[in-house]
C-alpha cells in the first residue's frame, strides 16, 4: 500500500506549494501557479483544512468514496482524516485553501464548539457546492483572514483571526442548510430508503443477533457519513436518527404488544434488547407505561 504524507503543520503545507508561510497556525493558499513537491500520495493532516476548488482538477478519494472536483465546491478536511490526490505531472491546482490548526482556535469561542460543524466529518461526496456569490462570500472571508496575516502579529491577531474564521464556517452552515433545501427531492429518496432500511432490518433476525440498528449501521448502508445523515435526517424530519430509530421501535413495540401470545421478554429480544428490563425501562420511559400495563389498557 502507498505511504501516507503526513503533513502535521500549517508551515509544512504552505512549503509543500512552495507558499510563503506568513503564520505558523494558519494561512490562506491561493494555488494559481503552485506546484506539489509530490503528485500522488495519500495525505494526513493534523489540522483542519477547507479547499475552494473553481475547476474540475482531478479525483480526490476521501474516505471510501472518489469525488470529481466540480465548479465552485467547497471540502473540509478534519485532522487526521486522510485525502488521496490522483493527479500527474501536468496538474497544477487552482482553487484557494484555507488552513487553520487546533492550537490557533483553543480557547477561543471557536475553539469550544468546533464539533459543531459536523461538515468537517462528512464524506467528500457530500461537499457543499457553492452559487457563484456563496464564492464570493468565502473568497471575502478569505481575504480577511489574509489581510490579519499580512499585518503582523499582535495581541488582537489571535482573537481577529478566530473570529473571521468563524464568521466563514456559519457562512459555511447557511449554505449547507440552502443546499439541503435545494435538494429536497434527493433528501427524500434517503428518507426512503431509510424507512425501507428500518423495516427490512426488524422483520430479519439482526435484532435478536445485533441488537437496535446504530446510527452508523444505517449511515454505512446508505453510503453517507454519519454526520451528514445525521444532519440531513434532522432537517427533514425534526428529529435526530436515534429519535427516529426509537420512534420505530416504540411502534413496532405496540404492535407486538397487542399480540398477548407474545410474551414482554420475546419482544424484548426480537425487538434488539439484550435484557427484557432495559426494553421495559425504554417502553415506559417514552410512553409512559410498563409494557403490560399498556397490554392491559389496550
Amino acid at each position: 500500500m502507498e505511504n501516507v504524507l503526513r503533513i502535521d503543520t500549517v508551515s509544512e503545507h504552505d512549503a509543500f506549494y512552495h507558499r510563503e508561510n506568513l503564520h505558523p497556525l494558519v494561512s490562506v493558499i491561493d494555488f494559481t501557479g503552485t506546484t506539489p513537491k509530490v503528485y500522488a500520495s495519500r495525505m494526513n493532516f493534523g489540522f483542519y483544512a477547507v479547499y475552494l476548488k473553481d475547476v474540475t482538477c482531478g479525483d480526490v478519494k476521501y474516505g471510501r468514496h472518489t469525488y470529481d472536483y466540480q465548479d465552485r465546491t467547497l471540502l473540509f478536511v478534519a485532522p487526521g482524516q486522510i485525502i488521496h490526490v490522483d493527479i500527474n505531472e501536468d496538474y497544477r491546482p487552482q482553487g484557494y485553501a484555507l488552513l487553520f490548526h487546533p492550537d490557533l482556535i483553543r480557547g477561543t469561542a471557536l475553539g469550544k464548539h468546533i464539533d459543531d460543524y459536523t461538515f468537517f466529518s462528512y464524506e467528500s461526496k457530500e461537499a457543499l457546492h457553492l452559487s457563484e456569490k456563496e464564492r464570493k462570500i468565502v473568497l471575502d472571508c478569505f481575504e480577511k483572514i489574509r489581510y490579519e496575516l499580512e499585518q503582523g502579529t499582535d495581541k488582537h491577531s489571535k482573537l481577529l483571526i478566530s473570529s473571521n474564521i468563524e464568521l466563514f464556517l456559519n457562512y459555511c452552515t447557511r449554505f449547507y442548510d440552502r443546499q439541503y433545501i435545494t435538494r429536497q427531492d434527493t433528501n427524500k429518496a434517503i428518507l426512503e430508503k431509510f424507512e425501507v432500511l428500518l423495516k427490512d432490518y426488524f422483520q430479519s433476525d439482526k435484532p435478536e443477533n445485533t441488537g437496535l440498528p446504530t446510527v452508523s449501521y444505517c449511515a454505512d448502508q446508505l453510503h453517507l457519513s454519519a454526520n451528514y445523515f445525521g444532519d440531513l435526517i434532522k432537517k427533514e424530519t425534526g428529529k435526530t436518527p436515534t429519535e427516529y430509530i426509537h420512534l420505530k421501535v416504540i411502534a413496532l413495540a405496540k404492535q407486538k404488544i397487542l399480540d398477548p401470545a407474545k410474551s414482554i421478554s420475546e419482544i424484548a429480544f426480537e425487538l434488539g434488547f439484550k435484557y427484557p428490563q432495559h426494553f421495559t425501562r425504554f417502553f415506559k420511559k417514552t410512553t409512559g407505561l410498563a409494557p403490560n400495563d399498556y397490554r392491559s389498557l389496550n
